[in-house]
């Protein structure tokens, strides 16, 4: 049975007030003149960007897998291309989004609300969308909400709200930072102390590295067997998420290799440890041995001593990677990570309690619409979390603001319709979104919702978020939502 949420009303089309202050032109005014021509600048960078974004998959990050993809499959599409005549017909070409310098192309111009308005109200009402809707849809050139129904509404966001978690975490901390695990020991050498930075993407690669890395800082110290024990006091509160046990997310703790996953996978459902922390010690000390450090008996929990030192550290990924990866692949151990991240910079703890906490201020410091919300994890699988489609797309057209470079990883982990992630397999290659069409998804019993960015014709860059409530088959309702993002790139025809 679906919750009970409060039936959204359609609301007025608004401007995001930090936009129209800064980049609507009064005519006849000199300095509003040089505003219209700064924001005509934004736009071209923001044009520019998607250009890039529709052309196909990034070289780098997370995009580099889906440049491999393509080369793997060796079949090309669009107009200058010769398609695999035994192959899949291929994607359509995008659209052209830059024009000739010193052209006026038009494109500063609004999107036509009243157009939006007559095609995604229908579709919103399509019966695999259940009974509760609600929508917001913002021309991040301009920061214009072009169109709205029951924006302002909390609705549970499921995934999407990993938007949020990866904007708070880009904010407080940049996305260079990376996440240390350490090897501390004793000062008489006995004892060593396998400390857990929150890193859920630590893996045996990882604990090889740190093993070498103390065996040579202990050397001819090291007689003996030694003691180990592992420290996850990084993080407080309860281990458990309150879904758990679950085969979509392992018990969040401060150290774990491999997101505590027991079948070798890296993304998607899959049987986890009871334990991970106690899992990672195991395996360290299994590498410890071979790199000629015995350890005398199995490691347990504890704090290193006072006098302690570091002999190895780990760095994981950079922030940026990590967004990346928890949005492409809907990772809710990486999100409930970067939420407690976020909470230690805030000097909040690192518990489902803090970070909401440290979420939610972070956000209000940006300026964007929390009114309503209520972050209470960070993956989106507690049904209490709820959020506006507002606040959904004011993250959205934040983080393609120039402003805002370290934001940008929210936008380039979005799954790309019909090319990677939780999209893969969502669009056809005829269908006139793929490629141009990159959102984050959300599935709950009975919530579905859809967040991202489309380009319309005219190139400029959409921000969308359609949330659900009250489905009853997650195949129509994911199908309906694809309809609406799709129309977004037909410019609401």
């Amino acid at each position: 049975m679906a919750e009970p949420v409060e039936r959204p009303t359609d609301g007025p089309v608004t401007r995001w007030r930090v936009w129209k202050d800064r980049m609507s032109p009064v005519p006849g005014n000199g300095s509003d003149d040089r505003r219209f021509v700064a924001g005509s600048a934004v736009l071209g960078l923001v044009v520019a960007a998607v250009a890039v974004l529709a052309a196909g998959p990034w070289d780098t990050g997370q995009r580099k897998a889906e440049h491999d993809r393509v080369v793997a499959e060796e079949r090309t599409g669009g107009v200058r291309h010769v398609p695999d005549p035994a192959g899949p017909r291929p994607a359509p070409s995008a659209p052209a989004v830059l024009t000739a310098l010193g052209e006026r192309s038009g494109r500063t111009a609004p999107v036509a609300a009243g157009t939006l308005d007559a095609v995604l109200t229908p579709l919103l009402g399509a019966p695999g969308l259940g009974d509760v809707s609600a929508a917001s849809v913002v021309d991040t050139a301009t920061g214009t909400q072009v169109y709205a129904h029951g924006a302002t509404t909390p609705m549970t966001p499921a995934s999407t709200v990993k938007i949020a978690g990866a904007v708070a975490a880009l904010s407080a901390l940049g996305p260079d930072h990376r996440i240390p695990t350490t090897v501390q020991v004793s000062k008489d050498a006995r004892t060593l102390t396998l400390v857990g930075g929150g890193d859920p993407t630590l893996d045996g690669a990882a604990l090889r590295a740190l093993a070498a890395g103390t065996a040579r800082a202990l050397g001819d110290s090291a007689t003996g067997k030694v003691r180990l024990t592992y420290d996850t006091s990084r993080y407080s509160g309860p281990a458990l998420h309150p879904i758990s046990p679950n085969e979509n997310i392992a018990p969040v703790s401060a150290l774990m290799v491999d997101e505590g996953r027991l079948d070798g996978s890296d993304h998607g459902p899959a049987p986890r440890t009871a334990d991970p922390a106690r899992e990672a010690a195991r395996a360290f000390a299994e590498q410890l041995g071979k790199a000629g450090v015995a350890v005398r008996s199995d490691a347990t929990s504890g704090r290193a001593g006072k006098g302690a030192t570091t002999v190895a550290t780990h760095l994981s990924e950079p922030l940026s990677a990590l967004v990346e990866r928890a949005l492409t692949n809907s990772d809710n151990d990486i999100a409930e990570a970067l939420v407690r991240q976020t909470a230690l910079k805030a000097g909040e703890p690192a518990s489902f309690a803090g970070a909401r906490r440290a979420v939610t201020a972070r956000l209000k410091a940006l300026g964007v619409p929390v009114a309503g919300a209520a972050l209470v994890d960070g993956s989106g699988l507690n049904r209490q979390d709820k959020v506006t489609a507002q606040l959904l797309t004011s993250l959205l057209t934040l983080a393609a603001h120039p402003d805002h470079p370290e934001l940008r990883p929210v936008l380039t982990g979005l799954p790309v319709a019909g090319f990677s992630g939780t999209l893969g397999e969502r669009y056809a290659a005829t269908s006139r979104g793929t490629g141009l069409v990159r959102a984050k998804t959300g599935t709950l019993t009975g919530v579905n919702t859809l967040a991202g960015t489309a380009v319309d014709p005219q190139g400029r860059l959409l921000a969308f978020a359609f949330l659900t409530s009250g489905t009853t088959s997650p195949g129509e309702a994911e199908a309906s939502l694809d309809a609406l993002a799709t129309a977004l790139t037909r410019g609401g025809r």
